[in-house]
């Protein structure tokens, strides 16, 4: 049986458990994990951190080793990917200057009143808050680490590659505000720490970063099955803390942290898109069921966070219309992704529709998180005129 990469074995075997939650079978629906494996037969000295899962090659990664899916174009080494122009992909590019327009730095970001409101909430309510915040600013390396890694040296369009390096760069800005964030709320040092670390530390951010972790592997897992569990991870995993996010702000409370979610859910928005729309010019798609199979997976997993593990009830939401929201969003993703709905659920929360995703309002009176930059994104010809005005 073949074991890890380094890399990735370095990260799993770094993830502590805590007798609080059970943290010793991974995702074995999603099949990644060989269900043969034994814990029970591992040493007795790996007792308090988190058994290592032997993965199992995935049928559609045994097809992809075949050389079945040799001809998949966006995979096909391309001669011709270290130069731009002539554009070959417009609405990969289109996706980029959006991108682009979008961008922002976490200095832009006032919290100058957000400690106001902070002191007012309820020990529960901060509880929730800092724990969110804490899955968010690990989460954020993780799809680097994928990126990085994985995504950026597989993909031979140009204009991909643009956009994952800006979606890089962007990314880090998302990890550096919620960094931020804790250290502005969180005065306390041991407990700063302690969410900073929460990969490490924090048993319901564990389970969501391991299932990640397990999709940055492309020894086992096909580009296609990798490819639409990182849409979950984006279009999902934050679902239900952006939703939660935005509550606060339906409440017209912390203006600086429901400023810097509306920019971060926007980003993560396009992103997911762009995921999409990457899946959907592959020519050896899953088969949908497996489809469902990853986001079934990825939905079961941000449910038990926002019910049970890090339960929204402490915020004052309800939480079986939490759940429902999760599963709305994961319809729309397979939507995009090319399937029919799995959950049929309607959004049980209207007032995101308005304040959300969108973009659409300006809650606080401040400039709305869907501005962009002035000129990006607008046609040029690209040509001097000799009769321009100097």
């Amino acid at each position: 049986m073949p074991v890890l990469p380094s890399t990735l074995d370095h990260q799993l075997s770094n993830l502590s458990t805590s007798e609080e939650v059970e943290e010793k079978q991974p995702l074995a629906e999603v099949s990644v994990i060989d269900d043969s494996f034994d814990e029970s037969s591992q040493d007795s000295s790996t007792h308090g951190a988190m058994v290592t899962p032997r993965f199992k090659k995935t049928d559609h990664k045994l097809k992809e080793e075949q050389g079945l899916f040799a001809d998949e174009p966006l995979l096909k080494e391309n001669p011709h990917r270290f130069v731009i122009f002539p554009i070959q992909d417009n609405d990969l590019w289109e996706m980029y200057k959006k991108a682009e327009a979008s961008f922002w730095t976490s200095e832009e970001i006032d919290l100058g009143s957000d400690m106001v409101d902070w002191v007012k909430l309820s020990d529960n309510e901060r509880h929730f808050i800092s724990h969110v915040l804490a899955f968010f600013a690990a989460s954020d390396g993780i799809v680097n680490e994928n990126l990085a890694q994985n995504f950026m040296t597989e993909i031979q369009s140009a204009e991909a590659r643009c956009f994952y390096g800006f979606q890089i760069a962007v990314e880090n800005i998302h990890s550096e505000t919620y960094s931020l964030l804790i250290d502005t709320y969180i005065k306390d040092q041991k407990e700063k720490m302690h969410l900073l670390h929460a990969i490490d530390t924090v048993p319901c951010v564990q389970k969501k970063a391991a299932w990640a972790l397990q999709w940055c592997n492309q020894d086992y897992a096909s580009f296609a099955e990798r490819c639409v569990a990182f849409c979950a991870v984006e279009g999902i995993f934050f679902s239900g803390s952006f939703c939660a996010i935005f509550w606060l702000k339906k409440r017209g409370l912390m203006p600086g942290l429901s400023f810097s979610n509306e920019l971060i859910s926007r980003d993560e928005g396009l992103h997911c898109d762009f995921a999409c729309m990457l899946y959907k010019k592959l020519i050896h798609q899953l088969p949908e069921e497996r489809i469902v199979e990853i986001i079934k997976s990825a939905v079961d997993i941000e449910m038990e966070f926002v019910s049970d593990a890090l339960p929204v009830e402490l915020i004052g939401m309800n939480s079986t219309l939490m759940t429902e929201y999760i599963k709305f969003c994961a319809d729309r993703l397979l939507g995009s992704l090319g399937c029919a709905r799995h959950y049929n659920t309607k959004n049980p929360f209207e007032w995101m529709e308005s304040i959300s995703l969108q973009g659409k309002t300006n809650f606080f009176e401040k400039r709305v998180g869907e501005y962009a930059k002035s000129g990006v994104g607008v046609e040029n010809n690209h040509c001097f005129d000799l009769d321009a005005d100097f």
